[in-house]
């Protein structure tokens, strides 16, 4: 199977095309200096030419606070980016892996979103996402829609880094206590996405690992198993000025993961283990 990974060169791209590499299969990786998803042109020529078995679509802008200055970027890469990978891979005959956001939801809903919720985004980045998600539910026959939330990785910038790096240099650490989600380790998620594109069962998927977890309480076990002596401080999102609002919860329901790859991603707990464990090994 030769697989195409457009933004390789993030932390979840790196994962995925390191994951289909394992699995034998031929990976070809597309990150942002290869290829610009914006480009129409682009990609219909790099991906004309590499006829892959799907597309793992992992590019993205991330900055959920500069999409409210920088919507048209946004909205270029998240909306018009997965447009044209779903107008080539209709061309093409080629099913699509697309990465969306649990911030495409409201955050007003108690339980878990479920795949049936529907979407009402509170910021511009998650009206960006939802634009993507539109476009590849729109113009494709054979797609999966992946859902994920709050990821880390070892090959990125992310929220574990950015703790771990704030108890090394601050005095205190303000940590919002009102925003509920659940941390997803970027080796998991992308085991998950190559499991996935084996099946056959196209549709939307929310894959994150199990639990929910405020940042705060995330920020606190964060320290604890990185052996750091700080203790965070709960703050209030009112209390908390940012650019872009967040929803209070977007935690994830995993139906119908289970039922179509035969297993739920482990705890976060669990993955925040191994991803300090790997992380002190990468250190050393």
């Amino acid at each position: 199977m030769r697989v195409v990974v457009t933004g390789a060169g993030g932390m979840l791209g790196q994962d995925v095309v390191a994951e289909v590499a394992s699995r034998g299969w031929e990976a070809f990786p597309l990150p942002h200096d290869k290829l610009d998803i914006c480009s129409f042109q682009q990609v219909k020529s790099l991906l004309s030419n590499a006829k892959p078995d799907s597309v793992i679509n992992c590019a993205a802008y991330n900055d959920v606070d500069g999409a409210e200055t920088n919507r048209h970027r946004a909205l270029s890469v998240n909306g018009f980016g997965v447009r044209n990978l779903a107008l080539v891979c209709a061309d093409i005959d080629c099913p699509l892996i697309h990465l969306s956001t649990d911030y495409v939801f409201d955050g007003e809903k108690h339980e878990a979103y479920t795949i049936y919720d529907q979407p009402h985004p509170i910021n511009a980045y998650g009206e960006s996402k939802l634009l993507g998600e539109q476009y590849l539910l729109y113009l494709l026959r054979r797609f999966y829609l992946v859902r994920t939330s709050w990821m880390f990785g070892l090959k990125g910038n992310n929220f574990v880094e950015t703790m771990l790096k704030a108890a090394d240099e601050q005095d205190e650490i303000t940590v919002v206590n009102d925003q509920w989600g659940a941390p997803t380790f970027s080796q998991d998620l992308a085991k998950a996405i190559v499991d996935l594109i084996t099946t056959g069962c196209y549709g939307i998927y929310h894959i994150t690992n199990q639990g929910r977890v405020s940042w705060y309480n995330f920020t606190r076990i964060i320290l604890e198993q990185a052996q750091k002596s700080i203790q965070p401080i709960p703050v209030s999102s009112n209390e908390v000025r940012r650019p872009a609002r967040r929803p209070q919860n977007s935690a994830l329901a995993p139906f119908p993961l289970a039922e179509t790859i035969g297993y739920l991603l482990p705890p976060w707990e669990d993955a925040l283990e191994r991803y300090l464990s790997q992380r002190e090994v990468a250190v050393l």
